[in-house]
Formats: C-alpha cells, structure tokens, sequence
C-alpha cells in the first residue's frame, strides 16, 4: 500500500510540474489580418476590429488628425461605443453571374444584415446606384439597346420601377438632389463620344446638360448647389466642382492616376475618391478644396469607389482583402473616416462593388 500511495503522489506531482508557467500564446499582430478570410457570420454581424492594436505598417499614411511625435510602432483602434455604430443603407453592383453584361443591383444594411438583391432581369446590365435622401428609392442606370442606356427608380417598399429617360445615350451615375427635386447623372453622347454632367427632373423631364461640365461620376454637395464631378478636361482625371447653372467650375483635386467615384461628407468638408494604378488603388479623403489629401484605406486591399455615410463619421468602398488579384474577389468594406474599424459586409464568390451609402 505504501508503495502505491508514493507512485500516485509521485504522479501528481509531475503532472503540476509539467503545467507550470504554461499559458495560452498572445495572438501574433501579423494574425490580425487573417481575420478578414473569415466568412462573414450567418447572423450578419460583420468582421471587424475593435480595440485591437494595428501595426502602423497595414496603412499607406498617418491616420488624419493622428500626431506623429512620439508614436509607437502600433496604432490603437478605438473601441466601438454601442452608440456610435453604422446606420443605414448601402446599395451597391453586385455581379453575381461573374459577367458584367448580367450585373445586377443589390443591398445591405449597414451592419451587415438584410442582403438582398433587388433587380430581376438575369439578362441585361444594371450598374451605379444610388439610395434617394430619404432612403425609400434607388436610382441607378440599366443596358436597353446597343449604345442606350437608362435611368430607373425603384420603390424600395413596393419593388415598382419608373423609367425616368428615354434613348437619350449610354446613361449612367444617377444621384437625386438633396431636396428631392433634381437627378444628375453622366450621358455619353454616342455622335460625339462626349462624356457630359446632366440634369433632370426627378421625373424625368427637363434634360438639359451643365453647361461647361464634361466628365463622369457625379455626386452633389450637400447644400444642392453644386456638383463634384471626375474629369480629364485638363489633361489628367481630377475632380471639379461646378455650379448647376454651369458657372463657377473650380479645379478641387491633385493626385496621380484619379479614376473618378467620389463622395462629399453631409457637412461639406471633406471629399473622398481614390487613386492609383491598376491593383494598387487606395482610398483619400482631403479637405472640400483639395487641401490635405493623404490615403485613408488600409494598405494592400486595391480600394476603390469610396462613399461616406450619411452622419459623414464612416466611409464605405469596394476592396480585394480577402481575394487579391481576383476578378471576382471584390467585397463592401466600411471603415471610420479615421481608417479605422474597418469591416467587412459582403462575402461572395463574385464581384461587389460601386457601393453608395443612404439613410
């Protein structure tokens, strides 16, 4: 007996030893990325980070407003407070038959929930997008014929669709006023292959160009007087800002290799678009008159088509996290207009993108 009692306390003993000092290993920072391979949770709750220490290398600049004196070699993301968390809408082009002649239109919640895709028509292209200020509509661009293209809106509750244009050229970029009344949108003329800003009634009628405004991917600014457009009109794609009667037209931007889609915040501050060469573009935010430009996106994620939210406290844009240099491996991201908190919406096995943020 006194032997067996000597091995079982032997036993024990070696058994505490060997657990000593062991603990679970503190996740490397180079993990923190692998998170955004993870699929999006059933329940919509999206990927994201929170109060999470970031290598300051993951972005291309300085996090606006952030002081450089002193800093770590990690950038701390805020926690999110339950009351300061993403509202709205987003719609956006989804290609779910991975062929651009069969895109459709789709739309999500801004926390990720309620996925729905909302035209029906397997066989034509539909593209670019945008809710109504009140966020019960949508307008967005539709392939008709060869070199026609229209404009359309969908009653969000009902489903029913207007026909708002009529062979007018290859429409696309609609976006109704702030007040309600007006829609702008790009018309490229198929006689003389001019990309012009137009003007309609948000029933359709009264089509008239902006006079002097040739360019693509119009948006307003908030007080409905003018419009921020891309254009190459001075050699380069820059944006420009433009009165609606045609007057005042103001070079704003000053950045290599702009390609076009751009936002302005609710209060009429800040701009974002996105700029870079093929695969390596990257989302900027800069003041309302160009100043200040620096990158806004998290490095390595080819972000594009970037959106604010209608609070102007969050950017939404197109991006390659997950599945870089994939045709089809572009998802809706979110992100705080600090770059941080970024989150994923979509997770698909194609193409999401063009996404406009509505109430």
């Amino acid at each position: 007996m006194n032997k067996r009692v000597l091995f079982l306390t032997a036993t024990l003993i070696f058994m505490l030893a060997c657990n000593m000092g062991a603990s679970t290993p503190p996740p490397q920072s180079s993990e923190l990325f692998l998170t955004l391979s993870a699929s999006t949770p059933v329940t919509g709750t999206p990927v994201y980070f929170s109060n999470t220490a970031i290598p300051t290398s993951a972005f291309n600049s300085v996090i606006p407003g952030a002081s450089t004196q002193g800093a770590s070699s990690t950038l701390v993301v805020p926690t999110s407070s339950s009351t300061d968390q993403p509202t709205g809408k987003i719609v956006f082009t989804c290609q779910v038959f991975k062929v651009q002649a069969s895109n459709q239109i789709c739309i999500i919640n801004a926390d990720g929930t309620g996925f729905r895709r909302l035209t029906t028509d397997d066989s034509r292209q539909h593209y670019y997008a945008s809710l109504s200020p009140d966020g019960q509509s949508v307008v967005y661009a539709a392939f008709r014929e060869a070199n026609v293209y229209e404009i359309y809106e969908m009653n969000l509750a009902t489903g029913a669709v207007v026909q708002l244009t009529n062979r007018i050229g290859i429409v696309n970029g609609p976006e109704i006023s702030p007040d309600g009344q007006s829609i702008v949108f790009k018309n490229t003329t198929v006689n003389s292959n001019r990309n012009l800003i137009m003007l309609m009634d948000r029933n359709g009628e009264n089509v008239n160009n902006i006079p002097n405004a040739t360019g693509w991917d119009p948006t307003w600014t908030p007080d409905g007087k003018y419009v921020l457009f891309a254009s190459d009109m001075d050699g380069s794609v820059q944006l420009y800002t433009i009165r609606i009667n045609g007057k005042e037209l103001t070079k704003v931007s000053s950045l290599p290799s702009i390609r076009g889609r751009s936002d302005m915040s609710s209060d009429g501050r800040f701009i974002v678009t996105y700029s870079g060469e093929s695969w390596k573009r990257d989302v900027y935010i800069m003041n309302a008159d160009g100043s200040d430009a620096r990158v806004l996106s998290p490095a390595g994620g080819n972000a594009q088509g970037p959106s604010f939210s209608p609070n102007g406290q969050w950017v939404t844009f197109t991006a390659y996290f997950d599945h870089p240099s994939d045709d089809h491996g572009c998802e809706i991201y979110i992100m705080r207009v600090d770059g941080s908190d970024l989150r994923r919406l979509t997770d698909n096995n194609y193409c999401d993108y063009q996404p406009r943020w509505g109430p």
